[in-house]
């Protein structure tokens, strides 16, 4: 008996709302890369795309356990001779949470095509409020 490989074709992708109200940053990001991925269908391919869209909403009340709030850095460089750019991740979550979420959930996918395709698929938004409305998204319960 063989198996059943999908092809890009045969997949079908759902959307799905998670929300990150009052749970920790790193779990939300997981469950959201596991459904960007595709990981939760009985069809699931590592070689291929077969992952759905994703709307994180209440970003901002995501929470940090620990002491990670003050310890954990965000750090980047410009390219400049002596420019590393440091946020704490009480700062970013203060002024940016979607890039906080956002470079979670980066972090939990692949670093090739298939990570950087699905990455295209997840929507970040504060509040409750989110414009895909139209698409008929389900709430994803853990």
């Amino acid at each position: 008996m063989s198996s059943y490989i999908p092809k890009a074709s045969d997949v079908k992708r759902e959307w799905y709302v998670l929300d990150a109200a009052d749970k920790p940053l790193g779990r939300t990001a997981a469950t959201a890369a596991v459904l960007l991925r595709g990981k939760h269908k009985p069809i699931f391919t590592p070689s291929v795309d077969c992952g759905d869209h994703v709307i994180i909403i209440n970003a901002e009340k995501a929470v940090l356990t620990g002491n990670k709030a003050e310890q954990k850095v965000y750090r980047r460089h410009t390219g400049w001779i002596g420019h590393l750019k440091e946020v704490k991740y009480s700062t970013l979550m203060k002024n940016n949470p979607e890039k906080a979420m956002m470079l979670a959930v980066k972090g939990m996918l692949p670093d090739n095509t298939l990570g950087r395709a699905a990455l295209t698929r997840v929507r970040i938004v504060r509040g409750t409020e989110h414009k895909h409305k139209a698409q008929q998204p389900k709430a994803w319960i853990d």
